[in-house]
């Protein structure tokens, strides 16, 4: 059994329960490789071993006696009110009655005047219908938080359980909640649940989120592939979230069928010169007469001024490059007269309920949470890796970005499927890289 040193409600224990990253060699495993990452805190090799996610024999915490309470944090993502019903109903399951809600983030912890404010009692009546609906019941919020001010709040509550769910920042305030907690002997177990709809959190197959963001991308990619077949030199422009990571839009590119132009973070996007994006979509109007073009929002931050702004969440600001690949069309490809149609779906994509196959997946984190929480975990978070369900430290996850590899297979199956050459600044049109349209 994978917590077979423990026996089940015994305070002492569970202030000296394992960590996951002692654990994570004991346990059961599932083999998967993490390719050529270079991970601290002691995790073996280019090799190493994940706990199989699930229930486990024996437990930690008494459930009659358990406190628990979710928060959302970050920005909103398909999937957040089928996680937080999930672990409603599994923390019932398990007996425990005593659940709340933490209001707009982490800043609930310690803002909690008013009504609105105040924590909100959670029960599978609350939450019997909210995964029809986007957004979070809770609210969610970024930044604005204070990791002491949340332990106090967490001590002050005497809560057994909290959960995260929220991306690379969110979790990242997890880790040092739950750091704080060890340090103050607070005997809370943290465990995250990776959201974003950017797919971007290291190690894991996907986040939940994602596989919605990318249908309702594909939306607004034929939307924007209409507008542009309905003119004469037609040009669909549409934006996509991605701030360091391209994966909605390579995507969405692929599964449209429509796409001509995609621009993600990951790779050079020179506008000028032969082997440059505007010669390629020049090629594309005189053989199609219309194009359709997808930036994430990310891409070629190279190109613009970097602001050196950062938001609530620490992120970088960044500029609209979508917008100025169509001021620079605008002013060097005047004598074709593009008709250029701008959408920007963002808000669309983030706000809506999940499809089929997030609902399922959102419900698979949300129970594996609690069985994480009940097994003695903590500073860990739940995922899918290689097709496993597993629990992971949440350090290596947050290392860096996933991104895009511009060599991998996927990246290269969506360059075949709509033809796009490798951007580059060349002089000559025979020096710059296949495949390029040819009249």
């Amino acid at each position: 059994s994978c917590s077979s040193s423990a026996s089940s409600s015994s305070p002492s224990l569970c202030c000296s329960r394992p960590t996951l990253h002692i654990m994570h060699h004991l346990m059961t495993p599932v083999v998967y490789n993490f390719h050529k990452l270079t991970l601290s805190d002691g995790m073996p090799g280019p090799f190493a071993w994940a706990m199989r996610a699930g229930p486990r024999e024996k437990i930690y915490f008494t459930p009659g006696k358990v406190k628990a309470a979710i928060v959302t944090c970050g920005g909103l993502c398909p999937g957040l009110n089928d996680v937080i019903r999930q672990l409603v109903i599994t923390l019932e399951e398990y007996g425990v009655e005593d659940i709340k809600g933490i209001r707009y983030g982490f800043k609930g912890f310690f803002e909690q005047e008013g009504e609105l404010r105040a924590p909100m009692k959670l029960d599978s009546d609350v939450v019997e219908m909210i995964h029809l609906d986007g957004g979070s019941i809770l609210g969610s919020s970024r930044g604005g938080s204070s990791t002491s001010d949340i332990v106090d709040a967490v001590a002050e509550m005497g809560l057994d359980f909290l959960f995260v769910i929220g991306g690379n920042g969110s979790h990242a305030g997890a880790l040092a909640i739950d750091n704080l907690c060890k340090e103050r002997g607070v005997c809370t177990s943290v465990i995250g649940i990776p959201k974003t709809i950017d797919n971007d959190i290291l190690l894991l197959d996907r986040t939940f989120g994602f596989q919605t963001a990318v249908d309702e991308a594909v939306k607004a990619i034929r939307s924007g592939a209409i507008e542009a077949r309905s003119a004469q030199n037609g040009v669909g422009l549409v934006r996509l979230m991605g701030r360091q990571s391209g994966f909605i839009a390579m995507h969405a590119a692929l599964a449209s069928g429509e796409v001509d132009v995609c621009l993600i973070p990951e790779i050079p996007t020179p506008l000028d010169g032969p082997g440059g994006v505007l010669a390629h979509v020049r090629r594309v109007l005189k053989k199609k007469q219309h194009c359709v073009i997808v930036v994430a929002e990310g891409a070629g931050q190279d190109i613009l001024d970097n602001l050196g702004e950062t938001d609530a969440s620490g992120n970088p600001v960044l500029q609209n490059f979508a917008k100025y690949v169509m001021k620079e069309m605008k002013e060097k490809m005047a004598d074709l007269k593009c008709d250029i149609k701008y959408i920007d779906p963002t808000y669309m994509v983030r706000a809506c309920p999940t499809n089929a196959s997030d609902a399922i997946y959102c419900s698979i984190l949300g129970q594996n949470a609690v069985h994480a929480a009940f097994a003695g975990l903590t500073g860990s978070s739940v995922g899918l890796c290689n097709g496993h369900y597993v629990y992971l430290p949440i350090a290596p996850l947050i290392s860096r970005a996933r991104e895009v590899d511009p060599e991998g297979r996927m990246w290269e199956r969506l360059r075949l499927a709509i033809n796009q050459p490798v951007y580059s600044v060349c002089d000559d049109e025979t020096d710059c890289p296949l495949p390029l349209i040819r009249p």
